[in-house]
């Protein structure tokens, strides 16, 4: 995060309480990270021992297991919570040609779309406390549909209209609700498509920037969204995604 960004983020979240989850790795470690760097705790969660175990030290981040589809592991983080400004719902799962199959389908949805709801209800009277936010993380597929990943596309697609009816039905609890829909970033989930030298060059020839997102591409526009400064945007899905919907 550039000295600038950080700079003026600090005076919106110094010690502010920003929980991410799916935020041990990818996008969500990049805005763990950039909370952090504004000044904020956060607790950064991942679905496994193992994950917590793998991802960075980093000052200001605690990371804590946490799986979305598990009801009681969610009630108890949020009872733990003393004070929460800022929510990011960020664990995703993408399993491709197996969302045909019904179970993987339901796994996808579960843990993309219902475990958002799930933290969104949880936190709520939390975030309530201190007029807080939420910044739900959308995809391209939101807009798009994702022939060979129906259950990811869908989850998606409903995160979209999960973030736009919270907006409206929380604003009198002074929560605002919004969402980043990333475009084609540099992550272990897209890894496949950049090996695929048709598939990239078709990315990128649809990309007015000509490039792939970085992670770090989303910490901008999430601390936006999250501040002060972004007080009148509520119900928001804003494309970071280099000018892909553009074309």
């Amino acid at each position: 995060m550039s000295e600038s960004l950080t700079e003026w983020s600090r005076a919106f979240f110094e010690g502010r309480q920003v929980l991410v989850t799916g935020g041990s790795s990818g996008i969500g470690l990049a805005l763990a990270e950039g909370f952090a760097a504004a000044g904020a705790n956060v607790i950064a969660t991942a679905a496994t021992d193992a994950e917590v175990a793998a991802a960075p030290a980093r000052a200001g981040i605690a990371y804590a297991e946490l799986d979305v589809r598990d009801e009681a592991a969610i009630e108890a983080l949020a009872g733990r919570l003393v004070r929460l400004d800022v929510l990011v719902n960020c664990a995703g799962v993408n399993l491709q040609r197996e969302e045909f199959e019904i179970e993987a389908f339901e796994t996808v949805v579960g843990v993309n779309l219902t475990g958002v709801m799930r933290m969104c209800v949880a936190c709520r009277d939390r975030l309530a406390d201190g007029g807080g936010a939420i910044l739900n993380i959308a995809s391209m597929f939101a807009f798009h549909g994702a022939g060979h990943a129906p259950a990811y596309a869908s989850s998606k697609g409903g995160v979209a209209q999960l973030t736009k009816s919270l907006a409206i039905a929380w604003v009198d609890a002074g929560i605002r609700v919004n969402a980043l829909a990333p475009g084609w970033i540099e992550t272990a989930m897209t890894e496949p498509a950049r090996a695929d030298k048709a598939r990239n060059e078709a990315i990128l020839a649809r990309t007015p920037l000509r490039r792939w997102g970085q992670p770090t591409d989303l910490v901008g526009p999430a601390l936006f969204l999250t501040s002060p400064l972004a007080e009148f945007v509520t119900g928001a899905i804003l494309p970071v995604d280099g000018g892909y919907l553009a074309l």
